[in-house]
């Protein structure tokens, strides 16, 4: 099995930028870089669609990713919870034959 090659984020800008500027076509940079033309497609929407992200201020990019953090840190607590009372509820099955038909539903959510 052939081992995947990994392209640094400054080679994949040189790339893009190249073609885009017209400086050589795409067909010529994937013959030069023996990349495939799917790859270089991929990078260019990749980079037309983040290019936006360049000129928004660092206050406002890391105000985003605390708000998704807050968020991801809220979901990991209640999954834990639920986790800990599936556990308990299994030991309780497992020790009283009495409980072992009692279905428990679920109430979280994964946005």
């Amino acid at each position: 099995m052939a081992k995947r090659r990994k392209f640094t984020a400054k080679f994949k800008a040189e790339v893009v930028l190249e073609a885009l500027t017209g400086e050589s076509s795409q067909a010529e940079l994937c013959r030069r870089y023996n990349l495939s033309e799917n790859q270089v497609s991929t990078w260019k929407h990749q980079l037309l669609e983040n290019v936006e992200t360049f000129f928004e201020s660092p206050e406002k990019q890391s105000s985003e990713s605390a708000d998704r953090i807050a968020q991801l840190e809220q979901l990991v607590g209640r999954l834990t919870l639920a986790l800990e009372i599936q556990k308990k509820v299994k030991c309780i099955r497992l020790f009283r034959p009495q409980f072992r038909k009692v279905k428990i539903r679920s109430s979280v959510e994964i946005p």
